[in-house]
Order: C-alpha cells, then sequence, then structure tokens
C-alpha cells in the first residue's frame, strides 16, 4: 500500500506532507499500459491528487485535477477522494519522446503548455469549487504549485517524482510544503534555505526514507510534528448502478438506440473494467429515466 503522513511545525507556520506512492502509479500502469513518460505525467499527478484529497474536510468531498497543455499525451485526470484514494488516466497512454537533454523524461514535451489546470472541488455544495491556471512546463509539480499561489493564494513547494525502468514503476512519490497565515518572512525564507539542497524525491525513496523521513530531511531546520499517517491506494468507485445513472444522463432517444443492439459495453476510464447491458436491460433502464 501506499503511504502519506502529514506533519506541522510545531510553531505552527507550516504544513508538510509527503507520500511514497509507488504501489498506486504501478497499478495505474499496469491498468493503462502506459509508455515510461505517459506513467512519469500521470504518476505525478495522481501524486498530487493524493496531496490534495487528504486535505478536503468532509468525507464525501473529492477533488478532480485535470491538465492538457495541448501535447501528444492529450489531457490527464487524477480524481481523488478526501482519504486520498485516487484514480486517473491519460487520453493517449502510448505516447513516447525521446529523453531530454539530461536523460530525463520529457513530461513537460509529453504534456504541453499551451493549456491549463483545472482543479474542480466537490465540496457537496449546490455548486463545485473551480480554479483553473495557465500550465507553467507542464511538468506537474510546477504548475501545481502556480495553483496554489494564484487560485488559492497558498505559498507552496511542491516536488513529484515517478522513476521507471524496464517497464517497471520502480519508486513514485512527492511532498508538498504549504505555508499558514502564521508564517513570517523568516519562515519562509528558512523554507527557502531547506530547499535548496533537497535531493529528489525518487533518490530519497530509492534510499529507503519513509515519508516521514522525507519531511524531516526536507525541512531539516524545523521541529515538525507528525498529524497523521495513511495508507492510500488507487481505488475507482465504477459500479453497474453507477454506469446506469451515466447512461441515463444521455436522453431517451439515444437509449432507444442503444436498445437495438443485442449488447451495450462501457468501458471506464479509470479501471478498464467493461459493464455490459442487454437489450433488455437498456429498456428498463428508459422505463426508469422516465419514471
Amino acid at each position: 500500500m501506499a503511504k502519506l503522513t502529514r506533519c506541522i511545525s510545531t510553531d505552527g507556520t507550516l504544513i508538510a506532507m509527503a507520500a511514497d506512492t509507488t504501489d498506486i502509479v504501478a497499478k495505474s500502469a499496469r491498468i493503462h499500459r502506459t509508455t515510461h513518460v505517459a506513467s512519469a505525467a500521470l504518476g505525478r499527478l495522481l501524486t498530487a491528487g493524493v496531496f490534495m484529497g487528504a486535505s478536503l474536510k468532509g468525507k464525501d468531498d473529492s477533488v478532480t485535477l485535470r491538465m492538457n497543455g495541448g501535447g501528444e499525451l492529450g489531457s490527464a485526470i487524477a480524481v481523488a477522494d478526501s482519504s486520498g484514494n485516487v484514480r486517473g488516466y491519460v487520453t493517449n497512454p502510448g505516447v513516447d519522446l525521446p529523453l531530454k537533454a539530461n536523460g530525463k523524461l520529457d513530461v513537460g514535451g509529453a504534456m504541453g503548455t499551451n493549456g491549463f489546470l483545472t482543479v474542480i472541488k466537490d465540496l457537496n455544495l449546490k455548486e463545485p469549487y473551480i480554479g483553473q491556471t495557465p500550465l507553467v512546463s507542464g511538468e506537474v509539480a510546477e504548475d501545481i504549485t502556480a495553483y496554489y499561489a494564484q487560485s488559492e493564494q497558498t505559498p507552496t513547494v511542491c516536488a513529484l517524482g515517478v522513476l521507471c525502468h524496464n517497464n517497471m514503476i520502480i519508486k513514485a512519490g512527492g511532498f508538498i510544503i504549504q505555508l499558514l497565515p502564521t508564517a513570517l518572512d523568516s519562515t519562509i525564507d528558512e523554507v527557502e534555505k531547506c530547499i535548496q539542497t533537497v535531493e529528489p524525491i525518487t533518490k530519497m525513496l530509492t534510499d529507503g526514507l519513509t515519508p516521514e523521513e522525507i519531511c524531516k530531511k526536507v525541512l531539516y531546520s524545523f521541529d515538525l510534528e507528525v498529524l497523521d499517517e495513511s495508507e492510500v491506494e488507487y481505488r475507482c468507485n465504477c459500479s453497474a448502478e453507477r454506469v446506469k445513472k451515466a447512461l441515463i444522463t444521455t436522453g431517451e432517444e439515444e437509449l432507444r438506440e442503444m436498445a437495438k443492439d443485442e449488447k451495450t459495453e462501457v468501458v471506464c476510464h479509470f479501471c478498464n473494467k467493461v459493464h455490459s447491458f442487454t437489450s433488455e436491460d437498456i429498456l428498463k433502464i428508459l422505463e426508469e429515466a422516465k419514471s
């Protein structure tokens, strides 16, 4: 299981979260058969989704992250619940690009920068909260940082990483640091000092550091207390009932067309599970829609 740890500084000036999401990203790669660059892009967004989901207050709250920068990858989607469980997909999981000059995966090139990061928070109110910011680099972490600064006015440091080799996910995870309203200019200076020498997140995970140890290593000059630790996972909540409700929204005319076929199959974008409905099933759904 993937692990998430949340910490707060003892002076109450910042919150830090770190997660080892290797299992989540590996499961995502198996489901969607992603190339290395697609695995890295989606894996980073899924990890960001874990952090954003775990920050929600309500038990039934959820958050959706959508990135589309006009690149070959298409759209990348991650949806998380308030426990930090997450699911997602990319439009083109088979996209492949040469490595960058520094030998790293070209996530920004695959994603593109001519587009937006859209964050939709369903807080069980009349309307969801929607925030949208232009993409900065398409590398995900910088775009998450920019979103928080511009849309939520929260000074944030975000690092996300996925290490792939021989069609395997070796390590994946990230950390996020957010200043609280009590933070002083000296707090900002100290955080900046700390992150100047920070190692890549995948290096820390490969060295065997736990999420708690990562928080404490990154913020070495702060005293941190652990708020909570939890296990999170790649979790799809699709079901025949949910698919039925989605089919109802297509309208009577569309349902009548479907009923002409002997079998209608609906494939879940998140887990690739196939939900099958006979012509009789569709007619029953049509009657439900009319009642």
